[in-house]
């Protein structure tokens, strides 16, 4: 996207706190569940808590992949921002865009959002100064291709 992207004006304390979180995800080890190395089914299924009595990860054996714990969590600050430091609002519609804080939220079109009612949004958020996450390439095509053709109208 152009240079017309909205940015958060992050305050000292939010901005180093995202940073701290950026470091801990850095360090923060890869979580296995029981038996991930041995069976392929349960492959990167994600974490699941470690029950039997023999679990070498519950017991926290040296040599075995480290357990969840709640020491592990990011700064309660930043839970849930994006990296921007925006919170993440979900947009279906372009009506939706009118309760969305342009100083502190951005937004992310939906999965089933098509193609025509996600230019609409984007075309009503450069309006009303709102960040985009997920504009797609075909969006960001089809826009250009409407200011270029806009622009040699004009020229005419």
């Amino acid at each position: 996207m152009s240079t017309d992207t909205p940015r958060r004006q992050i305050g000292g304390d939010l901005r180093r706190l995202l940073r701290l979180r950026l470091r801990m995800e850095r360090k923060e080890p890869r979580w296995m569940r029981v038996d991930e190395w041995r069976y392929k089914r349960i492959e990167g299924k994600g974490w699941r808590r470690p029950r039997s009595l023999d679990s070498k990860i519950r017991k926290e054996v040296k040599g075995y992949p480290k357990r969840v714990k709640v020491g592990y969590g990011k700064p309660r600050l930043v839970r849930g921002l994006h990296p921007s430091g925006f919170e993440e609002v979900m947009v279906y519609r372009p009506e939706d865009l009118e309760r969305i804080d342009p100083t502190r939220q951005a937004v992310r079109i939906g999965g089933s959002v098509g193609l025509r009612k996600r230019m609409e949004i984007v075309r009503k958020a450069r309006e009303l100064g709102i960040r985009v996450l997920n504009v797609t390439a075909d969006v960001k095509r089809a826009l250009e291709g409407e200011r270029s053709s806009s622009s040699e109208t004009q020229g005419a």
